[in-house]
């Protein structure tokens, strides 16, 4: 006989509650700037032609842009709550819970050239965005986990860690 008891994590489970969650959208300026070339583009095969060399070219080359941009886009930065108290940090496709994080700081703009130069370790996991300026940085301390830190670009670093790792977060300098 086969037993088909609910698991914690099926579908009769409760949601976990979003604390955080923000897409990081390229700027309005990206767009201004795909809007330029795409009508660029659309003009310079409409040149001594009828309109429709300008309409078909400038939906095609519209929509690869829209496409792109949208694409560059994908990054969510999600912080979670479950019903059992753990709280999750889930970027992209990967998930990481604050049990493991025994260090956590917001790496400023001005400290972002060096984070992301030769202090950064090869082995960490990192999601970064030109578009975003901040980082947070959240060093593990698991032994099965060859990563020694997460370093993930956040509009609101701040309000990330609180919603993470609330009272954890360092007040020394950044990396």
């Amino acid at each position: 006989m086969t037993d088909f008891s609910v698991s914690s994590s099926g579908p009769g489970a409760a949601a976990p509650q979003v604390l955080y969650s923000e897409r990081q959208w390229v700027p309005w300026y990206w767009w201004a700037a795909g809007l330029g070339l795409t009508l660029l583009l659309s003009a310079q095969f409409a040149l001594n032609r009828n309109v429709w060399w300008f309409i078909i070219p400038f939906i095609a080359v519209g929509g690869l842009v829209a496409w792109f941009l949208t694409w560059l886009s994908k990054t969510v930065v999600r912080v979670e709550l479950e019903a059992d108290g753990t709280r999750w940090l889930n970027v992209e496709d990967a998930n990481l819970p604050a049990s493991v994080v025994s260090r956590s700081m917001v790496v400023p703009a001005s400290a972002r050239q060096n984070a992301l130069g030769r202090q950064l370790d090869p082995a960490a996991f990192l999601v970064s965005h030109a578009w975003v300026p901040e980082h947070v940085l959240l060093v593990l301390d698991d032994p099965t986990d060859p990563t020694p830190y997460w370093m993930v670009s956040a509009r609101n670093p701040e309000a990330v860690l609180e919603a993470f790792v609330p009272g954890q977060r360092d007040t020394g300098e950044p990396v």
